[in-house]
């Protein structure tokens, strides 16, 4: 696209849909401009989501980083993968009963939306970014596997990225208990449909009027391009040109980071 092809389609899209880890923020540190990126959509009156796929912490905490890192975020412009988790189970398999491997904030959350937790004899077992997982943890899923409950997985995320690195994440987990059970799980999140629907049905936007703008090609922009909407990378995380190359997925736009797209709005 030339410049004023890219003004008119950023000027089409009502509802961009950021994700945090590697995109607005790395580790405890603002990526240069994504504030500015933020309060110029907000100035045009589109609406800012939020959506990250790491599950691993509640919208509270996710506010709260945004908040201190100046950039103003209620709970209501938070939505993680373990949501999206939530809204199918309650849709698809209410008053099951669910085994989760995920963190303390991520069960709690769970059992705050009424989802059946259980520690034994579960219909529906999910596997999360669990950074307290254990050996047992493990042992007990792939055996619930093996009886024959359901498997979910929140997101399908190999990697997690910091400030110093990557750590591994769900997807990762996920391939040590598909390869002990020989099982793969439905993944919910970044890049199913549902994530999609649920933001829609948030937002009251059609899916063609959803930007989906993140650093991942696989979750983020997949997401997109993928499910009637559209996807921008940003090279200030995970991926990088040769990704690019090396994807079947292809974005709608790619920029170096959120600040450079400022120029468009």
């Amino acid at each position: 696209m030339n410049r004023n092809e890219i003004k008119a389609f950023l000027d089409h899209i009502k509802c961009f849909v950021l994700d945090l880890d590697g995109t607005v923020y790395l580790g405890p540190n603002l990526i240069e401009g994504s504030d500015k990126f933020i309060e110029k959509v907000r100035k045009r009156g589109k609406r800012i989501v939020f959506f990250t796929n790491n599950a691993s912490k509640d919208s509270k905490i996710y506010t709260d980083k945004l908040n201190g890192l100046g950039i103003k975020a209620t709970r209501d412009d938070i939505i993680t993968s373990g949501d999206v988790t939530i809204l199918y189970l309650k849709e698809n398999y209410p008053n099951k009963r669910v085994y989760i491997n995920g963190t303390p904030a991520l069960e709690e959350s769970f059992k705050e939306s009424g989802i059946n937790l259980v520690s034994e004899d579960p219909d529906i077992v999910i596997q999360s970014f669990d950074t307290t997982l254990t050996y047992q943890k493990l042992w007990d899923i792939t055996n619930f596997i093996r009886e024959g409950a359901l498997f979910l997985a929140t997101h399908c995320d190999i990697n997690c990225p910091t400030e110093t690195g990557f750590m591994p994440d769900c997807g990762a987990m996920v391939e040590l208990i598909t390869a002990s059970t020989g099982k793969k799980p439905r993944y919910l999140g970044k890049p199913m449909k549902e994530t999609v629907e649920m933001i829609a049905a948030k937002t009251g936007c059609e899916p063609s009027e959803i930007c989906f703008i993140g650093d991942r090609i696989y979750t983020d922009v997949k997401t997109g391009v993928n499910n009637g909407s559209h996807g921008i990378l940003v090279l200030s995380g995970e991926s990088d040109m040769g990704t690019v190359e090396e994807s079947d997925v292809k974005p709608t736009l790619i920029f170096q980071d959120l600040n450079e797209i400022v120029d468009y709005l």
